[in-house]
């Protein structure tokens, strides 16, 4: 369920068990009112002395109803608890793109624009990352193009493990990320650098190390 959905789902929520609570105060304030009233129009004889005294109903009444208003209220207070208890400071949206490192970009640009006849963007260097990226447009998803850039190049290190290429790394957009890497670091996942970045799309990044991530590149882009 999504985050705004849930939200207004709970308010919803809330203010229908407030209102239930207020009526029933009213309600118990209206029987009161009438127990202290209405006079009583004849005397106590015979059999009725054997019934409950007017104060014995009142407090049957008072127990009855606190009973029913405490319950509306412990009602509002668990579902109150329950909505901050599962409220994340962040979330994953869905997934960016996927990564694929490559020794020649005008190779790789050749077989997914001509060859499978994809559309591709144009190149752009981000020396911060010691890459330069092409961007392959799929309906559904992005693969990312990734050629090694400067002499401290994480995707060198990569290609001499791998001469012909292959996947890099997966990007998740995320929808705060200074609240994803403060939470992640709560949790003693690594990650690559201390803050997050500006990346290709020219929002901020983040990378979550191999280790701690089930051996795959993991990169956080905050949309």
């Amino acid at each position: 369920m999504r985050p705004k959905l849930a939200d207004n789902l709970h308010r919803i929520a809330v203010t229908s068990l407030v209102g239930l609570t207020a009526f029933g105060a009213l309600t118990f304030g209206i029987q009161v009112y009438k127990f202290l009233t209405v006079p009583r129009s004849r005397q106590i004889t015979g059999k009725e002395a054997d019934k409950p005294s007017t104060a014995e109903n009142m407090a049957a009444l008072i127990s009855n109803n606190l009973r029913t208003v405490f319950g509306l209220v412990r009602s509002v207070s668990n579902s109150m608890n329950f909505s901050t208890a599962n409220k994340r400071s962040w979330n994953i949206l869905r997934a960016n793109h996927v990564a694929i490192a490559t020794g020649d970009l005008a190779k790789s640009v050749k077989l997914y624009q001509d060859v499978l006849g994809i559309k591709t963007s144009e190149s752009v260097p981000l020396p911060e990352h010691g890459v330069t990226t092409v961007f392959v447009e799929l309906p559904n998803l992005k693969l990312e193009l990734l050629l090694p850039l400067g002499e401290k190049s994480p995707i060198e290190n990569f290609l001499q493990k791998s001469p012909s290429g292959g996947m890099h790394h997966i990007c998740l957009e995320v929808d705060n990320i200074e609240n994803a890497v403060a939470d992640l670091k709560e949790k003693n996942v690594r990650l690559l650098s201390d803050k997050p970045k500006i990346g290709a799309h020219g929002k901020p990044v983040i990378f979550l190390h191999p280790k701690d991530c089930g051996g795959i590149l993991v990169e956080l882009e905050e949309v």
